[in-house]
């Protein structure tokens, strides 16, 4: 176990876990032993994780002087471990009370700070006041629990200004996304990790200067997400997004399902959002919706290009053809539902990924554009543009299944075993589709204004090929081309499916 001295002389433990990148991690609590953040539902698999037990707390000493438990006395023990990992500007990851802490450790040393993650973060430090309005909504929201009943009523008292222990551990299940054997386990080591002394003196009197504190976060330079749960009281999403309105560069999400710690209530969904913050390669939109992550080369000032991939993959199987874009143009690759580090938000149909290429082009004021799209990204910018006259400027529909039935129909998938990068649940459904598609998908083609160019894999695809030339066929004034690649031809023949778009006038 790692160790540190402070300024004061006190030594502070902080615990390591996963390869990478260091993350710090701040445990709230208030003063809670660190020991409660896990690996934060597997992020220690992206990046490295130094998770610091604040003094008083978890493997850190007592100090000498209690009164350096208070908030804005714990900056000087966050930078003192910045400096021992000898890292010139931190990552920075707080949960709940640690939000506190971390606003007013940004506001002192704005330039030590790369990037920023508040999950569930209090906000007490910007001078946001708890709202009971606010989580009695966010409680009531648990109305059909089987344990709400017996939970509310220490809630209420809790609200009413009367805390005790007994209260604090029968309203438990709210601050929980699932009550499950995890989190009941979770939460019953809540009482031996917090140091009840220190979460007194934490918000000790004087700790805090609001106004001062928000005008330094109003000049950050540094990205900011700030991750609320769906269901959360003690943080409503409702005041993480005043919160996250603060900062000049922020990015807020809500994880649907998930209560106080999001990374018990869906590990995965956790992961992707604070992931995709994390790369400095990816961007998140909210469109419909729904968390977005997307990719982006080239001139922003170019004629802008959309490259939507296929069924079970993701925005990184566009790089290649990509870079060779970016030459001349601006180029965006996103993530559909469902797959990489977009949100999975467990319902999925071809509509409903047409519907996401819709949000994303209107999020990011990309009417206009070109639009290419292999396989089912294919079938989802066909339907969009039969609907959608205008909205895209050229389309290119790479191997994209047709809109006739399969014959014979596609036999039931089974999972595999390995983790998977995309929600699996999109298989059945869109197979579903696939076997007896929506009639109004053939016969809208001839509703298709824009240039289209039609790609086809030749016979080493799975897809009929006559499939796709009755397609091209229907689409007015549409060009078929055949490249013999299979079903992934920009990606096994990249220099002739770059070709076969320049000649189509893109590239």
């Amino acid at each position: 176990m790692p160790t540190l001295h402070t300024y004061d002389g006190t030594e502070l433990a902080y615990h390591v876990t996963g390869e990478g990148e260091p993350l710090i991690c701040l445990p709230g609590g208030a003063m809670r032993a660190g020991a409660y953040l896990g690996d934060l539902g597997g992020l220690s698999a992206v990046r490295q994780l130094v998770v610091l037990d604040l003094r008083g707390t978890g493997d850190s000493a007592v100090p000498d002087d209690i009164s350096t438990y208070r908030c804005d006395r714990l900056v000087e023990d966050v930078e003192a471990l910045r400096r021992h990992l000898g890292t010139d500007r931190a990552d920075l990851l707080a949960h709940s009370a640690a939000g506190d802490l971390a606003a007013l450790y940004v506001a002192r040393y704005p330039h030590a700070v790369r990037s920023l993650i508040l999950v569930a973060p209090t906000t007490r430090a910007v001078g946001f006041p708890f709202v009971e309005r606010e989580a009695r909504e966010a409680a009531a929201l648990r109305g059909p629990e089987p344990w709400y009943a017996s939970a509310l009523p220490a809630l209420e008292e809790i609200w009413a200004g009367r805390m005790t222990d007994e209260l604090r551990a029968a309203a438990r299940p709210f601050l929980y996304g699932r009550w499950d054997a995890a989190a009941q386990s979770h939460a019953a080591s809540s009482a031996q990790q917090i140091n009840s002394e220190a979460a007194r003196a934490y918000y000790g009197q004087g700790a805090f200067d609001p106004a001062a504190t928000v005008a330094a976060l109003r000049t950050l330079a540094s990205p900011v997400l700030v991750l609320a749960g769906e269901y959360d009281g003690v943080t409503t999403p409702d005041r993480a997004a005043e919160l996250a309105a603060l900062f000049p560069e922020s990015e807020f999400a809500v994880q649907r399902g998930a209560g106080h710690f999001p990374w018990l209530d869906d590990p995965g969904a956790f992961v992707r959002t604070v992931t995709a913050f994390l790369d400095p390669d990816v961007h998140s939109v909210q469109a419909g919706g729904i968390r977005l992550a997307h990719r982006m080369w080239g001139d922003p000032s170019a004629p802008p290009v959309v490259l939507v991939h296929g069924r079970c993959g993701s925005s990184t199987t566009w790089t290649t053809v990509a870079e060779r874009l970016a030459v001349r143009h601006r180029v965006y690759a996103f993530d559909f539902r469902g797959h990489g580090l977009s949100d999975w938000p467990g319902r999925y149909s071809f509509e409903l990924f047409r519907d996401d290429l819709h949000a994303f082009l209107e999020v990011r004021n990309l009417a206009g554009a070109t639009v290419v799209g292999h396989s089912m990204g294919g079938a989802a910018a066909y339907l969009l543009a039969e609907r959608q006259p205008g909205l895209i400027g050229r389309l290119v529909i790479e191997e994209a299944p047709p809109p006739f039935p399969l014959d014979p129909p596609r036999a039931a998938a089974e999972r595999p075993g390995a983790e998977l990068d995309f929600d699996w649940s999109l298989v059945p459904s869109t197979d579903a589709q696939l076997n007896d598609p929506d009639p109004a998908g053939r016969e809208l083609l001839g509703e298709i204004t824009a240039p289209t160019l039609v790609i086809g894999g030749g016979p080493r695809s799975q897809i009929d090929q006559e499939d796709i030339a009755r397609t091209a066929r229907s689409i007015p004034g549409a060009r078929h081309v055949t490249i013999d690649a299979g079903h992934l031809v920009h990606t096994e023949r990249p220099e002739e499916f770059l070709a076969a778009l320049r000649s189509f006038g893109v590239g």
